[in-house]
């Protein structure tokens, strides 16, 4: 059996990383793990203001499907070591690969059109505005990982690079 791998995302919002993590969850027919789902779940179903209880649910699910010998796309911002080290960690935990990936978008403009014209995809979830975005808590990489600038490109471009540089990219193995 071929040894499961986590994708582990990260990037502001607006910066194409949940397009291109869906894209890649259901080109790989990986299992697909989304912050923001299960914060805005963690809001409705238990009236909890979710501080990082969403990423510790994704950890745990993350790691029953990696021990399944399931790949995992894991899509959330991402922002700060502590949790890029808890997401290796899973893997690790796991005997899974693990692959980081930071999605930006390079062009102010384009960014800054992207968060104030999309529309949440989540039934009650609140996006952030520019405002916000640009004022994010977002830690500079200490780590190895994909860098996909997705300016000026297609969905499909930005797809397509990355999985070319997946396939080129060392994995971090156990």
């Amino acid at each position: 059996m071929k040894q499961p791998q986590l994708y582990i995302f990260a990037g502001l919002p607006g910066s194409g990383k949940t397009t291109l993590a869906k894209q890649l969850a259901a080109s790989l027919g990986a299992v697909y793990l989304r912050i923001d789902t299960l914060e805005q779940g963690l809001r409705e179903l238990c009236q909890v203001n979710p501080q990082g209880e969403g990423y510790g649910l994704a950890w745990r699910l993350a790691t029953d499907n990696l021990r399944l010998g399931l790949s995992v796309v894991a899509d959330s911002c991402n922002p700060i070591q502590l949790s890029r080290d808890e997401w290796q960690q899973v893997a690790i935990q796991a005997g899974a690969e693990y692959i980081n990936i930071e999605v930006m978008c390079s062009d102010v403009q384009q960014h800054r059109s992207r968060v104030e014209t999309r529309e949440a995809t989540i039934v009650g979830q609140q996006l952030p505005d520019w405002q916000a975005v640009c004022e994010r808590e977002y830690h500079p990489w200490a780590t190895s990982r994909i860098q996909l600038d997705t300016a000026g490109k297609t969905v499909a471009q930005s797809l397509a690079e990355l999985e070319q540089q997946l396939g080129t990219s060392k994995h971090n193995r156990v």
